[in-house]
């Protein structure tokens, strides 16, 4: 024989009346839960955002093909804008969390808002953050571990190391990363980047900072063969600059000195100055225009960016309304009591 499905029944009835018959203490639950909830959200630090939206601009096909254009008269092939970038926009929120973009905002100089204060954010971040109530245990119990670890502090010379952060450095790092967040719309490429803290006007100084950053990380990236290129082309230069000057020299010093001697080795001694002078400036002369063609590179790799919106000093903080935390705490003592009723009197109300 097949067994019989269970069927669990409800007595709603029975339920609300024994609501109404302990309400007494479901309101005291629910007030003082809600008290707990008010006491720690006005303990908990408000918290502000800032946001920055840029737009990056790549350059145009018609400036690479006038630079493709001004090399071929000189006889070189530069396949311009031709060439694979490997940084692209929807890769940025993972350079902005990389190590070494996380120490480059260290040595940021922030300003808070209230007493005008100056630290460096690495200091900011590790001694002058607010801690709740319910955070000071954790907070204390890390202070003792750190004790009983010895960890030696780093001298007065000590310099950041991305490669091998200390303790203290590392738990700064992923606190700073924790405040920054970046979005990339797929469609657009229009980036988005929103950086929180405890102080508005040091939100909006960091949220500058981090555009500023991220521009220079990737022209760095973009730019860094051509800017290769550009300083061997220096080099060049340096090198057929000198030595197109001495071979003028030579060539103006023997000929004043034999300017009055008419025997033909020394005429020929002359052209062979003269064409060696020569031979150097028409040298001089393609190294001069691959060096204009190597700066127009490194121009022409440079990446613009549209700032849509600017970092400003956030006026409303965005931490959760106390109303709104109020009622979470008082629905929260309601469902205690409600389970401990529900508990001890299942049998009343529920039939299996």
């Amino acid at each position: 024989m097949e067994e019989k499905e269970k069927i669990i029944n409800i007595n709603i009835v029975e339920v609300v009346r024994l609501l109404l018959a302990d309400k007494k203490k479901i309101c005291i639950y629910s007030i003082v839960s809600g008290v707990i909830g008010v006491l720690l959200a006005f303990d908990t630090p408000k918290i502000y955002k800032s946001t920055v939206v840029l737009a990056p601009e790549e350059s145009g096909n018609g400036f690479s093909g006038s630079i493709s254009s001004l090399a071929s008269m000189v006889g070189m092939n530069m396949k311009i804008g031709q060439t694979g970038d490997a940084l692209y926009p929807e890769i940025y929120p993972d350079l902005m969390g990389s190590t070494s973009f996380i120490v480059g905002l260290f040595p940021v100089t922030v300003k808070t808002m209230k007493t005008g204060d100056k630290y460096s954010y690495f200091d900011y971040i590790q001694k002058h953050q607010k801690i709740t109530i319910h955070g000071y245990p954790v907070a204390v119990l890390s202070s003792l571990i750190e004790k009983m670890k010895a960890e030696p502090e780093p001298g007065p010379g000590h310099k950041v190391n991305a490669f091998q952060l200390t303790k203290k450095e590392d738990e700064v790092a992923k606190t700073i990363k924790g405040k920054i967040d970046c979005f990339v719309d797929k469609k657009t490429n229009v980036i988005t980047i929103v950086v929180e803290d405890q102080d508005p006007l040091i939100a909006a100084t960091m949220a500058d900072s981090v555009q500023v950053h991220l521009q220079h990380a990737i022209t760095d990236y973009r730019t860094k063969k051509a800017r290769i290129d550009l300083e061997y082309m220096e080099k060049l230069f340096d090198e057929a600059s000198l030595q197109y000057k001495k071979a003028r020299q030579r060539y103006a010093f023997f000929s004043d000195a034999n300017s009055k001697v008419a025997l033909q080795s020394v005429q020929s001694q002359i052209d062979e100055l003269e064409n060696e002078m020569q031979l150097k400036y028409n040298i001089y002369q393609q190294v001069v225009e691959q060096l204009q063609l190597a700066k127009a590179k490194v121009q022409e790799r440079t990446p613009a960016f549209t700032i849509v919106q600017n970092a400003t000093v956030p006026i409303k903080h965005s931490s959760r309304p106390k109303i709104i935390t109020l009622a979470i705490w008082m629905m929260l003592g309601f469902l205690v009591r409600f389970c401990m009723i529900g508990w001890k009197n299942h049998e009343k109300f529920i039939n299996i």
